[in-house]
C-alpha cells in the first residue's frame, strides 16, 4: 500500500501488506518493526490544533490513510505513524523516555491502560476538549479498566471465536468445547492456535466454565495438563494473523479474531467454505482505546484528531478499512446501510456480547505464559 504524501510510516516493506492490529495481540510475540518517525515537518514544540505536527503511536495498518490525510487537509497538523508490536513493546518504549519521546497519541488496549496510567505515562483527558465523545455507545465508555474514562476513549473493539472448513468438518460447531473435540478429532494436524497465551487459555477455560481471569492454581494446572496432553499433539500451527490462512483454506479449524476472520472469508475464492462460531459460552471482549501520551509536544492537535475520528461519517471510514467495530453509536445501522460486506463478522450478536468479559492482568499471568512456551515445544509431537 503505497503511503499518502502527509504519513511516514517506517515498516519493512515485505510486512507493510501483512501487518494487522489484531496480528499482534500476543504479548510476547511482537515482531518488534516499529522504528521512531521522524516528525514530516519542523517540530513547533508547542502542540495546537493548527500545530505543524502530530505523531501516533500504533498498531500497524489501523487507520485508513483517508482519514489521516482527511485531518491533515481539514485541521491542519501532518500525521506522522510510528507501530509497534504488542502492548510491552509500547510500554517499554514510553517508559524509557520518560515523556521525551515525542510521541502525542497511543493505542493502549484494554488491559494496559491503567498500568500505564499510574505509571504515568498518560494525559489525564479533559473531555470538553472531546465533544464527540457523545457519540460513543455506552457499550464502549465508563468502562471497568477505566471508569471515567479518565485516560482512554474507544477506538475500537472486538472478541475471538474460531472458523472451521465446512469440507472438512461435517457436523455444526456452535462452542468451545466443539472448538476442542474438533481440534482432536477431524482437524487434528490441520489446525492452529492464535499466537496469544491469554487467548489460548481461555479457549479451555471457557469451555469449561471457568472465569478467563482466574488465579486459581488448581484451574490452571488442569489446563497445563489438558493444553499438554490432549491438544498439543493436534497443533499444525500458532498464527498472530489469521487472514492469510483462511483465505487459501490452509487449515480446517482456525482460532482467530474476529475481524481476521471477515479479511480471510472475503479474500476466499470459495467465502461459503469457511463459518465463523461466536462461541456460545462467551469469549474475550478486548479494546483498543486513543490515549494521549505524558509530555505530548502537540497535546491541542492530539485532542482535535481523536474528536475527528469520533464524528460517525469518519468512523465509518475507519470501520470500512480496518473491519472492527469502532463503538459509534449507530455504526453498524450506517455500515449496514453503506453495503459493508459480512457485517455479522464486525459487530457481535447482543446474546453473544452479554456473555464477554474483559481480560485483566493477574498474578497468573507468568504461569499462563510459560504454560504456552511448553505447549509450542510440544506442537505436533
Amino acid at each position: 500500500m503505497n503511503q499518502p504524501p502527509n504519513i511516514r510510516a517506517l515498516v519493512p516493506k515485505a510486512l507493510k501488506s501483512s501487518i494487522t492490529r489484531r496480528g499482534f495481540l500476543g504479548g510476547t510475540a511482537a515482531l518488534g518493526v516499529g522504528a521512531f518517525l521522524a516528525a514530516c515537518s519542523s517540530s513547533s514544540g508547542g502542540g495546537g490544533a493548527k500545530a505543524d505536527g502530530l505523531n501516533i503511536y500504533t498498531w500497524g495498518e489501523y487507520d485508513d490513510p483517508a482519514v489521516l490525510t482527511d485531518f491533515t487537509a481539514a485541521k491542519g497538523p501532518k500525521i506522522t505513524v510510528d507501530s509497534y508490536g504488542s502492548n510491552p513493546e509500547m510500554i517499554a518504549k514510553l517508559s524509557a523516555a520518560k515523556g521525551t519521546t515525542g510521541y502525542d497519541i497511543c493505542v493502549p488496549t484494554h488491559s494496559s491502560v491503567q498500568q500505564m496510567a499510574t505509571g504515568g505515562l498518560l494525559t489525564e483527558l479533559d473531555h470538553s476538549k472531546l465533544p464527540n465523545m457523545k457519540n460513543l455507545t455506552p457499550k464502549v465508555v465508563n468502562t471497568t479498566f477505566d471508569p471515567g474514562n479518565k485516560y482512554s476513549v474507544c477506538k475500537d473493539w472486538g472478541s475471538t471465536g474460531y472458523v472451521y472448513d465446512t469440507t472438512v468438518i461435517k457436523r455444526n460447531l456452535t462452542s468451545w468445547a466443539d472448538f476442542l473435540d474438533a481440534a482432536q478429532k477431524e482437524a487434528s494436524g490441520s489446525m492452529s492456535l492464535l499466537e496469544d497465551q491469554g487467548e489460548v487459555a481461555f479457549t479451555y477455560f471457557w469451555a469449561n466454565g471457568i472465569d478467563e481471569n482466574t488465579t486459581d492454581p488448581a484451574h490452571i494446572a488442569a489446563y497445563r495438563s489438558f493444553i499438554l496432553d490432549k491438544i498439543a499433539p493436534h497443533v499444525q500451527a500458532f498464527e498472530s494473523s489469521t487472514n492469510a490462512s483462511i483465505s487459501s483454506s490452509a487449515r480446517a479449524l482456525i482460532h482467530c479474531w474476529n475481524g481476521d476472520a471477515r479479511l480471510g472469508i472475503l479474500a476466499n475464492s470459495e467465502p461459503d467454505r469457511y463459518k465463523w462460531v461466536w462461541p456460545s459460552e462467551g469469549a474475550n471482549l478486548w479494546q483498543d482505546n486513543w490515549a494521549i501520551v505524558k509530555g505530548a509536544p502537540h497535546e491541542d492537535a492530539a485532542y482535535e484528531f481523536i474528536n475527528y475520528v469520533l464524528d460517525p461519517t469518519v468512523s465509518l471510514k475507519e470501520l470500512t478499512y480496518i473491519g472492527y467495530n469502532t463503538g459509534v453509536e449507530g455504526i453498524e445501522e450506517a455500515a449496514t446501510k453503506a453495503g459493508i460486506k459480512r457485517p455479522d463478522l464486525v459487530f457481535i450478536p447482543e446474546a453473544i456480547m452479554s456473555k464477554l468479559v474483559y481480560s485483566k492482568m493477574t498474578s497468573a499471568d507468568g504461569t499462563i505464559i510459560g504454560i504456552y512456551d511448553e505447549l509450542k515445544a510440544a506442537a505436533g509431537k
